[in-house]
């Protein structure tokens, strides 16, 4: 038994006494984690400049399919002073990943693929006793995250989602406003992905001009357009909860306490991507791809039932011109938080009937996080959220704690897509939630953020 399965099946035999799945104590012998990529797109070019930047990290293994993200991710890695990595792929092979995984000093592996990659990489990857970062989304259908949670609940291997929005400054002090009680008890929130990603789905394919704004999709396209636009075409539900409902969560303690138990979905007509082909310069109505048929429904309006009585309603608006926004709204007893007006009305403390600027009470209820480590995350993807997300798992995993977003949190906050395309082509039929933790989400206590480390 070489010393990563002794660490791993240590922290295993744990998992049958606790509710929480334990992190083995990976780096306790070492001053550095041993850290695979498979995935070296913009979203995993983004993640290795933050973990290449980082003395307790040694990047020693790279995949992808594409020769020149590889580079990129190459470039970025020499740029920060650091060894090139053993390199796998670049040929189009599709399966060089496997090849990463059966290395035997890998601690842990971060997978920034393609969606419907997620679920089979994270599975052979803890099978490997290799600790996973996922990106969201955890699988595709709701098998995927029955089969992810299973993997790790046999393995004990630490699982985490990276979603970011959680580490979100303004969305960490609201959380620590929900704690500190000043929205009394909670009763109903919102939130979305309400963001134009036309841009994003289609390109102009010409790979000297890769933000080109174009109609073009698949092999002829660029980045995410090559994969993200097809799941457009083929879905209709809610195919990106984790960045609302994530945020959410942590503020009802779901699987801490409470659950979620109904969910049910509507989607409207599918009109903004076709417009968007017609209308654009390099499309029109006579383009090929103005000839597709669209299942995604511009909007999607899911609402969840929680045990301990709250609403949710999260939105996925994707497909029509509009400014970004995730649409937070927190509300209680004693008042509530709009992130859109950026104001908030506390009852018996704002002037009646009149909203208040958010931002006194920001400066009071700014999450420790934030001012230990703001100047660390200057700079870094998505206004800091990134380099707290990543920081997030490499000290979780390094002082062999609890992922402060764990297994059951990424199942469930994921499962909502396919739940809600099964809401949606049953006739927006609500349909019970799956308890993924099996009860044990009545004993388990709140975990997240209550550190100023991680």
């Amino acid at each position: 038994m070489n010393r990563r399965e002794f660490l791993i099946s240590t922290a295993a035999a744990g998992v049958a006494t606790t509710a929480t799945a334990f992190t083995p104590a990976f780096a306790r012998s070492r001053d550095r984690l041993r850290v695979a990529m498979i995935g070296t797109g913009l979203r995993g070019q983004g993640h290795l400049g933050l973990l290449s930047r980082r003395n307790d990290v040694e990047v020693v293994a790279i995949a992808d399919t594409q020769q020149a993200m590889l580079d990129g991710a190459l470039k970025i890695i020499a740029r920060n002073g650091r060894p090139n990595p053993k390199v796998y792929g670049g040929n189009g092979d599709i399966n060089a990943w496997k090849a990463l995984l059966a290395r035997k000093d890998i601690d842990a592996v971060f997978i920034c693929t393609p969606w419907e990659w997620h679920a089979p990489m994270a599975i052979a990857a803890m099978e490997a006793k290799i600790a996973v970062a996922s990106e969201v989304v955890a699988g595709i259908t709701l098998q995927d995250h029955w089969d992810v949670l299973r993997t790790q609940q046999r393995t004990g291997t630490p699982y985490m989602l990276l979603e970011n929005v959680c580490f979100r400054r303004d969305v960490m002090a609201i959380l620590q406003m929900v704690r500190a009680g000043l929205f009394g008890e909670l009763v109903h929130l919102q939130a979305g992905y309400q963001h134009d990603l036309r841009g994003v789905k289609f390109t102009s394919g010409n790979p000297a001009d890769p933000g080109g704004s174009g109609v073009e999709f698949g092999a002829k396209a660029f980045s995410e357009a090559q994969w993200r636009t097809q799941h457009s075409i083929d879905r209709n539900g809610d195919l990106y909860p984790s960045h609302g409902i994530g945020p959410c969560a942590m503020y009802a303690n779901i699987h801490r306490g409470n659950r979620f138990t109904h969910i049910n979905s509507f989607a409207s007509k599918s009109r903004g991507l076709h417009d968007y082909i017609v209308k654009n310069p390099k499309g029109g109505p006579d383009h090929p791809n103005a000839r597709i048929k669209f299942k995604l429904g511009d909007v999607v309006t899911t609402t969840l039932r929680c045990e301990n009585g709250e609403t949710i309603l999260l939105q996925h608006d994707t497909s029509l011109p509009r400014p970004y926004s995730l649409g937070f709204r927190v509300q209680g007893t004693d008042g509530l938080w709009m992130d859109v007006n950026k104001s908030l009305y506390l009852e018996g403390t704002s002037p009646d009937d009149q909203w208040e600027s958010t931002q006194k009470y920001f400066n009071q209820y700014d999450h420790p996080l934030w001012k230990r480590y703001s100047a660390d995350a200057a700079g870094a993807g998505h206004g800091g959220m990134d380099w707290f997300v990543v920081n997030a798992f490499i000290e979780a995993l390094k002082a062999d704690a609890p992922m402060p977003i764990d297994i059951y949190d990424a199942v469930a906050w994921s499962a909502i897509t396919p739940l809600s395309e099964q809401s949606v082509a049953e006739g927006y039929r609500t349909l019970e939630f799956p308890d993924f933790t099996e009860g044990k989400w009545k004993d388990r206590k709140p975990i997240f953020a209550f550190t100023d480390r991680y």
